[in-house]
């Protein structure tokens, strides 16, 4: 659709790579451009753009059960299954109603920061009423569902300094951020903290510490920078460095020049953009649960216990081993494209490891170099969008394709750690 004369302004329509990249960024929600989103795509190549971005954003097989259920009233058992499996959910009777929970989450979610932008951009800016609906329509699916897309060739840098405009945005990111289970459990136990699930616990204190200490590491590292917030008011640097600490949750907006940020800020950047927001949500990452096990895993070992304790509740020892392989999975991934991209571009190694870890995590945001890469390039972050938005751990058991008990055990023995 997007390789149609209709969805491009230029003549003969976007090239197969240049229609293959931004589709995949679309549909893994990561927000990573190779051309500008304003200019280059009809408002034809915006809508399916848009269409990509909830579609991946509510998962495609949750899509795909939303369909089943509109059409034949009623899910097939594989279905049913993957579904579940997509919704970290479990159990097969529950899967109607959650996938109507999830899907009226999102909608209901995309209406209120629509409502918030329509009234900003009709307001505040003289938009006639169809382009401010077209403008807050599509910057609302693209914020909840955490994917960075903009309809303005500086992202969202002429925003900076509004609040009406960063905070509605921010606040959906953080939303879509949390993922579906966490939303659908406080929308019905939210006065009762205390039946809170462990997950649920886990990923609301994990994800207001990284905003905490994101917003001020960005802060005061870019506070002088005059090429970031070094021109701006000083609650506009607070705002700014908030606004960018949300966007390592995966998102990948921008109201400043990424590329501008001290390399130091990059650094910082990779690690929250590597840690990524909860699970089973339109968030990347390694999900702040994976980081929060590992964590407790490394305190209970440090401390000599034999359990791993959270919230009052005891950790199956197989979540150490997904925490585990989901960590290395991703870091091998990261390494090995970043090393790619170096031999390909012949970029410096900060700029090939942030669009790397952007990529991977599904973040979206750039120093500036993803639409200058070479095709071959392109397509090696393509591939590690892909592999981030499906989850290295589904892959893994994808390409395994085994689970069966082995019958026997071999002799321990312990090797030297450390």
């Amino acid at each position: 659709m997007l390789m149609l004369p209709i969805a491009a302004t230029g003549p003969g329509g976007a090239s197969f790579v240049q229609a293959l990249f931004t589709s995949t960024s679309a549909v893994c929600v990561t927000g990573l451009t190779v051309v500008d989103t304003e200019t280059f795509w009809t408002p034809f190549g915006q809508a399916v753009i848009m269409l990509l971005i909830q579609v991946g954003g509510l998962g495609i097989m949750i899509f795909a059960a939303l369909i089943g259920l509109v059409l034949a009233r009623k899910f097939s058992v594989r279905s049913r299954l993957n579904t579940a499996a997509e919704a970290k959910t479990v159990g097969l009777d529950d899967v109607r109603g959650i996938v109507r929970g999830i899907v009226l989450t999102a909608l209901a979610l995309e209406a209120a920061t629509f409502v918030f932008l329509f009234v900003r951009f009709l307001t505040g800016y003289g938009y006639p009423p169809g382009r401010a609906a077209w403008y807050a329509t599509f910057h609302a699916v693209s914020s909840f569902n955490n994917a960075g897309f903009a309809l303005y060739s500086d992202n969202l840098i002429g925003f900076v300094d509004d609040p009406f405009i960063c905070l509605p945005i921010a606040a959906a990111i953080i939303l879509g951020g949390l993922g579906f289970p966490v939303l659908l459990q406080l929308r019905k136990e939210l006065p009762r903290p205390l039946h809170w699930s462990m997950n649920t616990k886990l990923v609301l204190s994990a994800t207001v510490l990284l905003l905490i200490v994101g917003t001020a590491y960005i802060t005061l590292l870019e506070w002088d920078n005059p090429a970031t917030f070094g021109r701006l008011d000083p609650w506009a640097r607070v705002l700014a460095g908030f606004f960018h600490s949300v966007q390592t949750r995966t998102a990948g907006f921008n109201s400043v020049d990424i590329g501008a940020m001290h390399g130091e800020t990059w650094l910082g950047m990779d690690v929250l953009m590597f840690i990524g927001g909860g699970p089973a949500g339109t968030a990347g990452g390694i999900k702040v649960t994976t980081f929060a096990v590992l964590f407790f895993v490394m305190v209970t070992e440090l401390r000599g216990e034999a359990a791993v304790n959270i919230f009052g509740k005891r950790l199956p020892r197989d979540v150490h081993r997904q925490a585990i392989t989901v960590v290395i999975i991703a870091i091998a991934a990261i390494i090995t494209a970043t090393g790619l991209l170096m031999v390909l571009s012949g970029e410096s190694l900060d700029r090939t490891l942030f669009e790397s870890v952007s990529a991977f995590a599904t973040v979206g945001l750039s120093t500036g170099i993803t639409p200058e890469l070479s095709a071959p390039a392109q397509l090696v972050l393509v591939v590690l969008m892909f592999l981030g938005r499906l989850g290295p751990l589904t892959l893994g058991s994808a390409i395994a394709l085994r689970d069966h008990r082995i019958l026997y055990e071999y002799p321990k023995e312990r090797p030297a750690i450390g």
